[in-house]
């Protein structure tokens, strides 16, 4: 009997505890209200003025009616016109608001998002107006890039930032444009906060010059147009002709080369000759090698073995191999004007890869599959300041003709290939590599640590 009743306790417990859990998830799936215009307690605003609410995601438009966003003095309603815009709600009043008064605005959670997903509660603030008319008219502060500014990466997204927030309704394709020469560039455009940004649907024409506009069509909350258009120009970075292989120089009679320790755990493949220098043949693990003169050979390797300590000539051979490969990581790292910058913000999976120089500040990593499309005679070279991770079981495809021996990945930090990926590509690496169980690659690793492997098939290109 004691037995059923701790049971029990134990079985209410975990309803508890479960329904806890659920109640901590639930509001993670409502859509948000991330910031209004006026903001909340705001004084002196603009009898004249428009108010605004911005949503942490797409809504369904067809939810924003009179009846779910509403603004009120005191008990009275106030008649306006409801729209939606990308994330972007706003309430136009239907005449000037009363001066030196307290309005409330409220949106209910009859607002929708396109999933169906309402507010979790309604949202509710409050302002009170000054005692006269917004007359000034808003103006641009900055823009990105900035005006004539050169070498700008063609997957640049172009914005510009207004002295006030305006009317997301009058920011369009129709008021912000993009032109190369004549030619009007296609994409989209957003706005939040006080900012306006131009997405091309392509990425931009290397070396060529691009003018923004944006029109007197574009108006603040109270309606004040933009006195003049304002317009801007910069070029883009990158080349029109193809670009330049990195020269490996010796380095490149390797499909292995290290400096500390080239470190195998299991059964791997390797198709190629195995490099280090400065460490000695002791640093050559897990191949069971079968010392020669100048060189040893393995079971596991179809090709030579060399290590600083052997016979000469090999031990001036791989000084020079080495050097050739610091000269060659210091070409790819140094190569100026990229194409594309921070792509994907250092998230690459899912996406095709054109010809070009690549460039991200930061750490890069690929959890879905990635395509690297071009002809034979195109070449990539990737700079990455940081890491480069790929998840398990992700792969790089070759499209079009591209060959792994014009892909360059210039990596500063740790290259880290997850289990049953396949690489495509020269990896130069600062920090270290390392190959993951079941990991294979067409091309050649080239580090100025370590490469450590684990049953992994290597194969030159």
């Amino acid at each position: 009997m004691k037995k059923k009743k701790i049971f029990l306790v134990i079985a209410m417990l975990w309803v508890v505890f479960a329904n806890g859990c659920k109640k901590d998830e639930d509001p993670g799936i409502h859509p948000v209200v991330t910031s209004t215009n006026p903001i909340n307690k705001a004084t002196n605003v603009a009898i004249s003025s428009r108010i605004s609410a911005t949503f942490s995601v797409p809504m369904k438009s067809s939810t924003f009616t009179n009846t779910n966003f509403t603004l009120k003095q005191g008990t009275a309603v106030v008649s306006g016109i409801v729209a939606y815009s990308d994330t972007i709600a706003s309430f136009t009043p239907a005449a000037l608001l009363a001066p030196n008064t307290l309005y409330t605005a409220t949106i209910t959670t009859g607002i929708k998002d396109v999933t169906g997903k309402s507010l979790a509660k309604d949202y509710v603030w409050s302002f009170t107006t000054g005692a006269i008319a917004d007359k000034t008219l808003p103006t641009v502060t900055l823009t990105d890039p900035l005006n004539n500014a050169t070498g700008i990466a063609r997957n640049k997204e172009v914005a510009f930032t207004f002295s006030e927030a305006m009317d997301p309704l009058t920011i369009t394709t129709s008021t912000f444009n993009l032109k190369q020469g004549s030619m009007t560039v296609a994409g989209t455009v957003a706005y939040s906060g006080s900012t306006a940004k131009f997405t091309p649907s392509t990425v931009l024409s290397a070396g060529m010059n691009y003018t923004a506009t944006i029109t007197k069509g574009a108006k603040d909350l109270a309606g004040n147009a933009l006195a003049v258009n304002t317009t801007w120009t910069f070029t883009t970075g990158g080349t029109a002709s193809t670009l330049g292989v990195v020269n490996l120089g010796e380095a490149a009679n390797y499909v292995i080369l290290a400096k500390t320790a080239i470190n195998n755990s299991s059964t791997s493949a390797v198709t190629g000759d195995l490099g280090l220098s400065p460490a000695a043949t002791s640093y050559v693990t897990g191949f069971a090698l079968t010392n020669a003169t100048g060189y040893a050979t393995a079971s596991q390797v179809t090709g030579k073995i060399y290590a600083a300590d052997m016979a000469v000539p090999t031990p001036s051979n791989l000084t020079t191999a080495v050097n050739n490969m610091l000269t060659a990581y210091n070409d790819a790292a140094g190569r100026p004007s990229p194409d594309f910058s921070e792509l994907g913000t250092g998230n690459i999976g899912g996406k095709t890869l054109l010809p070009g120089l690549y460039k991200w500040t930061s750490t890069v990593s690929m959890p879905s599959n990635v395509t690297i499309s071009g002809g034979a005679n195109d070449v990539w070279i990737f700079q990455i300041a940081g890491d480069l991770t790929m998840g398990s079981a992700v792969k790089i495809t070759l499209n079009g003709g591209a060959q792994a021996k014009n892909i360059f990945w210039q990596v500063a930090g740790q290259a880290t290939l997850g289990t049953t990926t396949h690489f495509e590509g020269i990896l130069l690496s600062m920090t270290g590599i390392t190959f993951q169980t079941g990991a294979s690659m067409n091309g050649r690793a080239l580090a100025q640590t370590a490469v450590i492997l684990d049953s992994n098939a290597i194969t030159k290109p």
